[in-house]
């Protein structure tokens, strides 16, 4: 069982990765390099919170059979026996031998940083490169990351001169590898805590708004007046794009060196911008490189990743605007049948997307009422109290931590109650619980975090590349420091317990930070008290309230330009609602009118079909009988007859033939 549990959890969370990036990327249009490279980052950083209660659980275990070993003990299959007290140290059901955790955690962690300060950054650029070929996007991404790259070989080399020249200072490699490893979790420490302190505060209220159906209806039709707008300024910037593309489509002819770039460009454009594109090129036009100026390969490109950002956010707008829809009509339906006698749920509008039988088996409209109406609010509201409790432990174990006597922090009273009675799957619980939360915590506010157009983690396959690549660095660069917060928090860390007892296999890789005591004993001790800070401006949405005031809307009920918002979303809700209702029903009475006169129209239909056969088969028949012996094929017949069609003088209808007398009539005929 001691491999089977790593393995299982390995399996897992590989799993989980691979559903979350479905989820937001899009395996079929972007590039395989970028869902791997981010497949890989997510994929470490998750197995690293899923495998460290393992090695917490490990890791107390060896504790006490060095403590056992100190003294006569003898051993006994699957645990050590204490000979004079008879203490029992069990083997966890998940115990890893020795030797592999470090060298696990060694090629995990390695491996992240190497993705998150080299690998990531670089094929950032290289997505966003408007470049026609490798090598010319590889040298955009170069050029970009140059500085990027520049800063950090500035810094560390200044500091290597700085080391070499003071004589006080004997670094050896060790020590500089730990100072490198503490210099990246101060950044990602003082990045965790700000995302923390959001997190602890709003997933909790999120969970208890979201059972107020009014307050979710409210925020729907403001999410639609704010989608609207962001809908028509990507329709017309997708315009504005398609024009310039045009104009360079209709100047770069057939015979032009840069002919190859503008049709990769037109690849790139939605399918009716390049029909209607096609139809207006003049292919067969000479270009004259005296008289015309054509643009440069620079701009092309640029124009080539202005058309991939623009087509790219078109769709995404396209996308999101459908589902909020139907997330507004879900909720104004559950609004009209919290009132219903029946206690049947009834849906305004059918789904779209197939259902799956076994679901409508057992989610029946009677249980879908049930649960809609009665008990998902209720659900809701345990829910949140049962976060918010989770999240004032933490707020006060992050304040309490570094206090060993009396110990302040609940997590490590918790995990040092479970460690007396050597209750490992308590303790592997109890620290995955922990460092779960933590994570969902972190995590679901990088999911939630949106930098204007540049980065946005949106769901239903409509993340960019850049976007991806930017969330695996933030994982890559959070989860080190939130697992040695969360020792921290555990007491687990030695650094923190001041104990000299065996670390964890996560801590002994990091080397020991009493090499940059002010770090050690200062920034990792002190600096996450402020999360409590942040936790209140985050309570009373001060951040909202700034963003507010310099003109980007939020939702809050307390403003006037939010109520304006609502009553334009709710207005464009009932429009598309109606647009809805009418193509239903033209559809219905279709299907009605199939139904009820197809079946004679088909038979009508089928007998006029016969008919006709019958009487052009007669007629080829009559027609090839007197001209079988003058011709020699088929074909011959027919062009005879064709020509006697054309000889056929038609009727000459004048106004001086047409006269109403019969008797003119018959004399002139």
């Amino acid at each position: 069982m001691s491999g089977a549990a790593l393995g299982l959890e390995i399996v897992f969370v590989f799993f989980l990765a691979l559903f979350l990036l479905h989820r937001y990327g899009d395996f079929k249009k972007q590039h395989r390099l970028v869902i791997i490279a981010t497949l890989l980052a997510w994929y470490l950083c998750f197995l690293i919170v899923f495998i460290l209660p393992l090695d917490v659980s490990t890791t107390i275990y060896n504790r006490c059979k060095l403590a056992v070993n100190s003294s006569p003990a003898e051993s006994n299959g699957s645990y050590v026996t204490l000979a004079p007290s008879k203490q029992k140290c069990f083997k966890p059901w998940s115990y890893i031998p020795d030797g592999i955790m470090p060298i696990f955690w060694r090629v995990v962690y390695w491996t992240s940083q190497f993705l998150t300060w080299i690998l990531l950054p670089f094929m950032q650029s290289y997505a966003r490169s408007g470049g026609f070929s490798i090598t010319g996007k590889i040298k955009t991404a170069l050029i970009e990351n140059a500085i990027y790259y520049g800063t950090y070989l500035l810094i560390f080399g200044a500091f290597l001169i700085y080391v070499a020249v003071n004589p006080n200072f004997n670094l050896q490699w060790n020590q500089l590898q730990t100072i490198g490893i503490a210099a990246a979790n101060t950044w990602g420490l003082f990045l965790l805590v700000l995302l923390l302190g959001y997190g602890l505060v709003e997933i909790p209220r999120s969970h208890w708004n979201g059972a107020k159906r009014g307050y979710l209806l409210m925020k729907t039709y403001f999410k639609a007046a704010k989608l609207m707008t962001e809908k028509a300024d990507a329709e017309e910037n997708l315009e504005d794009i398609m024009e310039e593309v045009r104009k360079v489509s209709e100047s770069i002819k057939y015979n032009h060196p840069l002919r190859k770039c503008v049709d990769t460009i037109l690849k790139k454009c939605p399918a009716e911008y390049q029909e209607r594109m096609g139809r207006n090129m003049d292919d067969y036009e000479d270009f004259d490189e005296r008289q015309n100026s054509y643009p440069s390969e620079k701009s092309l490109a640029k124009l080539h990743k202005q058309v991939i950002y623009s087509v790219q956010r078109h769709r995404r707008t396209q996308v999101q605007w459908q589902i909020l829809l139907e997330q507004a009509f879900y909720l104004e339906d559950v609004a009209k049948n919290e009132s219903s006698a029946t206690r049947q749920f009834v849906h305004t509008f059918h789904s779209q997307e197939p259902e799956n039988k076994i679901i409508q088996y057992f989610y029946t409209p009677t249980v879908e009422w049930y649960w809609e109406c009665l008990l998902r609010p209720w659900f809701y509201r345990v829910l949140a109290v049962v976060l918010a409790t989770f999240s004032v432990i933490v707020v006060w174990s992050e304040c309490t931590f570094f206090s060993t006597k009396p110990v302040l922090s609940l997590f490590a009273v918790f995990i040092q109650l479970a460690e007396k009675t050597y209750n490992y799957i308590y303790i592997e619980m109890a620290c995955f619980l922990t460092i779960f939360f933590l994570s969902i915590c972190v995590y679901s506010t990088v999911f939630r975090i949106r930098v204007f157009n540049y980065y946005y983690l949106a769901s239903h396959h409509q993340t960019d590349a850049y976007s991806l690549l930017f969330s695996g660095m933030l994982f890559c660069r959070l989860t080190p420091p939130l697992c040695l917060n969360f020792l921290g928090l555990t007491h687990m860390d030695a650094t923190i317990s001041h104990k000299n007892t065996q670390p964890t296999a996560y801590t002994s890789i990091m080397g020991s930070m009493r090499v940059l005591s002010f770090i050690a004993d200062g920034f990792y001790i002190y600096y996450p008290m402020l999360v409590v800070i942040l936790c209140i401006a985050t309570y009373f949405s001060l951040g909202t309230r700034c963003l507010n005031l310099l003109g980007f809307q939020q939702f809050m009920g307390d403003s006037e330009m939010t109520s304006d918002l609502i009553d334009e979303g709710k207005e464009l809700i009932r429009r598309e609602k109606r647009k809805r209702q009418r193509q239903e029903e033209g559809e219905n009475r279709r299907r009605e009118w199939k139904e009820r006169y197809g079946n004679r129209e088909d038979s009508t239909r089928s007998r006029a079909v016969h008919t006709d056969q019958k009487e052009s088969s007669f007629s080829e028949t009559n027609a090839n009988r007197p001209l079988s012996k003058y011709t020699r094929s088929n074909g011959r017949t027919e062009r005879d007859r064709i020509e006697l069609l054309q000889d056929a003088e038609p009727l000459d209808f004048n106004a001086d033939s047409v006269n109403d007398d019969p008797l003119e009539s018959d004399s002139g005929r």
